[in-house]
């Protein structure tokens, strides 16, 4: 078991990976978590008590004592040249060196690869996703089929942004000074530390997307970990362009002061639709009037989604930031043209309303979304963006918190069982972006089929003929879903459907409600 200056590894090293958790880079990340990991932890403990507030009857509202900051005039700083257009954006995991390169060369302008909620963060996984961003940035990533074919890097790639671990998530592998690092300090502190020369000499830089942020003074830290990065690796100052994902309720009435954080380095917001509907059913667990339809009825077309839609671009862009909008999830078919038609139409129409609402661009999960998306703004405006637009909207705090209309049906609960259990599945054996019935699922999808069954039953929901929602419905239904997938599967089952089931249990029958289902998922990891 390596030693660097009280930083442990445990787990074993390949020798692959012998350079990205060298000692120095791992010194590096030493310290950050020596300089900021109490910071971390008091804002873990602020996050709590936010909670407690709020199931105590307290509702969420525009920050009064941040009052003079959305008042007063003050712009981010400039995008970068390779950060202007980002008309479209795919993400995908980084651990997969295929899926990086197509990624790359898909013809996005932007490709955001992924420590979170598309990754399953196993320590060989995680290795390979610093593997592949190293290799990426220097231009020598390739790969090889087992029949020969050969996959490379085009001359011309999307622009590369990588997505580190939220500030909730932990690293067991690494201890410092005897403790767990954060998984955030992990993934960027080994990303930049490695690849910011190379970075440099190849015209771009380290640009990031921040994940499930709460508060404006979780912005505040992150700030603070760029300006250390950047003083202690001589990179110029200010170079750390970072993205905020708003998808958080919470964020969404600090998504001023957030951008404010960050306001001299460049920055953006992109509204992350799927953990935001998870985030509010979270965070209202306790309600019995918060209570959501099926979640295939939660659409961007609802008022509490268009409102907040409508306030990050008006924030965005008299701020001077990108607005980039949500996640088409659409995964084209082979087998199905007609299936294909329909889904681009609807993945249009959704864009479009995006475009018109000043988006600048939005986030695809497979590269056959590609030229639809893009079509959809290169028609939309001309140059590289709409800065120059900003609509005029008035969104009080009940617009942000206003429930969806619908029904809950035994197919969406069925639908929220089965993705459940097929994602928890993948994710313990290593994939966490995974092809079900048409849709990529990440953590934040699956966090919203196991967040609804919890609610469902623990505030007394039914469904549309009636029926009570209970333990033991969900109970049977989750029996006979087992079944089917056992079935379909045949001699392909894995039998890692046990550890699913375990957790589903866990999570959806738990007394009180569980933040993530990655943390105690965390423990079938390798």
């Amino acid at each position: 078991m390596p030693d660097h200056s009280n930083v442990q590894i445990i787990g074993s090293v390949p020798a692959q990976y012998a350079e990205v958790v060298a000692d120095d880079a791992l010194e590096f990340v030493a310290e950050l978590h020596r300089n900021f990991e109490t910071t971390r932890r008091r804002l873990m403990q602020a996050r709590a008590k936010r909670q407690a507030d709020i199931d105590a009857g307290a509702n969420p509202d525009f920050l009064i004592e941040t009052r003079s900051v959305r008042e007063s005039d003050w712009r981010v700083a400039p995008a970068p040249a390779d950060m202007t257009n980002r008309r479209v954006e795919i993400t995908g995991p980084s651990s997969n060196r295929r899926m990086v390169i197509n990624a790359l060369n898909c013809g996005a302008q932007v490709y955001m690869t992924d420590f979170e909620d598309a990754h399953s963060p196993a320590w060989v996984p995680t290795l390979d996703g610093q593997l592949n961003v190293r290799d990426a940035y220097r231009r020598t990533i390739s790969d090889e089929t087992p029949d020969g074919r050969q996959y490379q890097l085009n001359e011309q790639t999307a622009t590369l942004c990588v997505r580190p671990r939220g500030l909730h998530l932990m690293e067991r592998h690494v201890l410092v000074d005897g403790e767990p690092v954060a998984g955030s300090f992990f993934d960027f502190g080994l990303t930049v530390y490695h690849n910011h020369v190379a970075q440099q000499s190849h015209g771009t830089g380290p640009y990031y997307y921040l994940p499930k942020l709460q508060s404006y003074l979780e912005a505040r830290l992150w700030n603070e970990v760029f300006n250390y990065a950047e003083e202690r690796l001589n990179i110029p100052r200010g170079s750390i362009s970072p993205t905020v994902l708003i998808e958080h309720i919470l964020a969404a009435f600090e998504m001023e002061e957030i951008l404010y954080e960050l306001r001299e380095r460049p920055a953006g917001l992109n509204l992350g639709r799927w953990d935001y509907i998870f985030s509010v059913i979270k965070v209202f667990n306790q309600r019995a009037d918060m209570v959501f339809p099926d979640r295939a009825q939660v659409t961007m077309a609802t008022h509490f989604l268009t409102s907040a839609a409508q306030l990050l671009v008006n924030t965005c862009h008299r701020r001077g930031a990108h607005a980039l909008g949500g996640m088409s999830a659409f995964i084209p078919r082979r087998d199905d043209e007609a299936a294909n038609t329909a889904a681009f139409a609807q993945v249009q129409s959704d864009k479009q309303r995006e475009a018109s609402q000043g988006f600048d661009g939005a986030w695809i999960a497979h590269p056959g979304l590609v030229a639809p998306v893009l079509d959809v703004f290169q028609a939309a405006f001309s140059g590289d963006n709409q800065l120059g637009v900003i609509p005029e909207v008035r969104i009080a705090p009940d617009d942000l918190l206003e429930v969806p209309e619908g029904q809950i049906t035994e197919a969406g609960l069925r639908n929220n069982v089965s993705v459940a259990l097929q994602y928890v599945d993948a994710w313990t054996r290593g994939n966490g972006a995974v092809a079900i019935y048409g849709l990529m699922e990440d953590a934040a999808t699956a966090e919203i089929s196991r967040s609804q069954l919890w609610q469902w039953i623990h505030q007394g929901a039914a469904l549309d003929d009636g029926r009570p929602i209970t333990a033991e419905l969900y109970r049977r239904i989750r029996a006979e879903e087992v079944a089917s997938l056992v079935q379909q599967r045949g001699s392909e089952n894995t039998g890692a459907l046990d550890k699913a089931v375990e957790l589903l249990d866990e999570i959806v029958l738990a007394d009180e409600f569980i933040e993530f289902l990655t943390v105690p998922g965390y423990r079938y990891l390798d």
